[in-house]
């Protein structure tokens, strides 16, 4: 096990917990989290590009001219992809983007994203973080406090007040415990785990 100190908002030392190498000591394996990032974004996109058929264009079904005798190419029909404002030819339909991986490979490499930014010393851990009102300033200056400007802070259960008073604060992302992914985490250059989600993450990520 290691060894880490816990803070408080004021960036005082007010004790330390033991962290699972299990959890926070896991050989890094970038190919690992790299395909994990890639399904993450894959399921994010849309998929929503679509063109028309030459059955769904608007035009006429009659034949534009006879087959034979005009001197012009044949034809059938206005809606022919050769013709400005015809169908496209497969083009691209809503689809989903969407591929998944086994749960086991999923939580190992949540581990191992925690443990990169472990091994990095970009890992805070707070005994709590509280603001009596929605208001940015004071988070601001807390973050000011704790000397963070790109973070991710994980906190144990949703609160409004300090979500709405960070979210318009660049680079810093407030989110529960139960929304931890490996995307957030690397996209962010600090992590910060208020010490209950600790518990929370052992459970999720060890059982």
């Amino acid at each position: 096990m290691a060894l880490i100190d816990v803070f408080n908002t004021n960036n005082e030392k007010v004790g330390d917990v033991d962290l699972k190498d299990s959890l926070f000591g896991v050989k890094i394996d970038p190919h690992l989290i790299h395909n994990i990032v890639q399904m993450q974004l894959a399921n994010r996109r849309s998929g929503n590009a679509s063109t028309k058929t030459r059955n769904e264009v608007r035009g006429s079904t009659a034949k534009p001219w006879r087959q034979k005798g005009t001197g012009r190419a044949r034809s059938g029909s206005r809606r022919s992809p050769l013709w400005r404002g015809g169908g496209i030819v497969f083009g691209p339909k809503p689809r989903s983007y969407a591929f998944n991986m086994p749960k086991k490979v999923k939580k190992l490499g949540l581990r191992m994203a925690l443990s990169s930014r472990f091994t990095e010393e970009k890992l805070t851990v707070l005994n709590e973080i509280e603001l009596e009102e929605i208001k940015t300033k004071k988070f601001v200056s807390v973050m000011k406090t704790l000397n963070l400007s790109n973070a991710l802070i994980i906190i144990p259960e949703r609160n409004e007040k300090l979500e709405r008073s960070s979210r318009n604060v660049p680079g810093i992302k407030v989110m529960p415990a139960a929304g931890l992914n490996v995307y957030d985490i690397l996209l962010h250059k600090h992590l910060v785990l208020v010490q209950p989600c600790l518990a929370q993450l052992e459970e999720r990520l060890l059982s």
